[in-house]
């Protein structure tokens, strides 16, 4: 187990649940845009959120935003070692440093001195794209063991300055190398670790890299908590990284659904009946398994396992309940007689 960071309310390491996070795509001394995304990203499910403070025009606009925002702030700070100072000042919940551009020694210990007399933590976000010119060389590139390299000597040089409030990432755009460079952090290191692939792209291969690399981590109990990097609107962020935390089992707070990906064998129509079904519980909160099968192959066996169930026929399907055959139902009738079940029991459909 990591160690623990509390960032404002929300505890990062030492067992807490994984939280999520995202970034605003904001020009940050904009505070009405941002706040508002802020907002926005706050309830699509981010429990933090990060923002960009390139200039001084942008760390004035912090202390106003951080009163208005309703989940901790991160402040995202690359080569001005200032404006980490001036962001802890303004009252972040934790900063960001990048070790590739924060310059000497003597700027790390000025942000350390303001982030301990303030009480903020401190990431070192280690990126293989603007990794320190002498590891590169080094390594030959932005290799796994240069990463780590990168945040042994960060963290040494915290500790140097009395600092160990820290959360470390090691992240590049390459899905094995980012997973193998958590995987030596998490052998030589106690420190939260915050986990994701960065430069991940756009749609679906984004998606596919943040599920393949962040899932590999999580299975290894690795990764206290994350965010899913996608180019555009940073709202389908914590969208996609709270249903790999589902997918998981480590978010039961919503339907887990079910589903067969139909064949010759099928005889109705299973794609519009589980779009329907999804639509119907999309306000549900209850973490119950639900499945919508296409045949009587897998279909009763599938149904039967989880909570409800219907498992399609000719034309209709059998409904389930924790494993019980209940009734046929035609299938236009089909998804009204599984929340009409699920109403039954108690279950808040939303």
């Amino acid at each position: 187990m990591t160690k623990a960071i509390h960032v404002g309310n929300v505890t990062i390491g030492g067992g807490a649940p994984v939280s999520v996070q995202s970034m605003c795509s904001t020009k940050t001394e904009d505070v009405e845009a941002t706040v508002g995304q802020i907002k926005a990203l706050a309830a699509a499910g981010c429990d933090l959120v990060r923002l960009a403070v390139p200039h001084g025009r942008a760390a004035q606009a912090l202390r106003t935003i951080r009163d208005r925002s309703p989940v901790p702030l991160v402040a995202d700070i690359h080569f001005d070692h200032r404006l980490a100072v001036a962001a802890a000042e303004a009252g972040m919940d934790k900063i960001r440093i990048n070790p590739g551009n924060i310059g000497p020694e003597e700027n790390v210990r000025r942000v350390a001195e303001a982030c301990r007399s303030a009480g903020v933590p401190i990431r070192i976000g280690i990126n293989g794209g603007s990794l320190e010119k002498p590891l590169l060389e080094k390594y030959g590139g932005p290799t796994p063991e240069a990463m780590l390299e990168s945040a042994l000597g960060h963290v040494r040089l915290l500790n140097k300055f009395g600092f160990d409030d820290i959360c470390l990432s090691l992240k590049c755009s390459d899905v094995p190398a980012t997973v193998a460079a958590y995987e030596l952090a998490a052998e030589k290191l106690d420190y939260p670790l915050h986990i994701g692939i960065t430069e991940a792209g756009g749609g679906e291969m984004a998606v596919v890299k943040a599920a393949a690399g962040i899932g590999a981590l999580l299975l290894r109990g690795i990764g206290d908590t994350l965010r899913v990097s996608m180019t555009g609107d940073p709202l389908r962020e914590p969208e996609v990284g709270i249903e790999i935390l589902r997918a998981l089992g480590l978010r039961r707070d919503a339907p887990e659904f079910i589903a067969c990906p139909t064949c010759g064998r099928t005889e109705i129509d299973l794609e519009k009946l589980y779009i329907e079904v999804q639509e119907k519980l999309k306000g549900c909160r209850a973490p119950i398994r639900v499945a919508v099968m296409g045949c009587v192959v897998n279909g009763p066996g599938e149904a039967a396992a989880a909570d409800y169930g219907v498992a399609g026929g000719k034309d209709c399907g059998l409904l389930f309940r924790k494993g019980q055959r209940l009734h046929t139902v035609p299938y236009e009738g089909l998804a009204d007689a599984l929340v009409s079940l699920l109403r039954e029991d108690g279950v808040e459909v939303g």
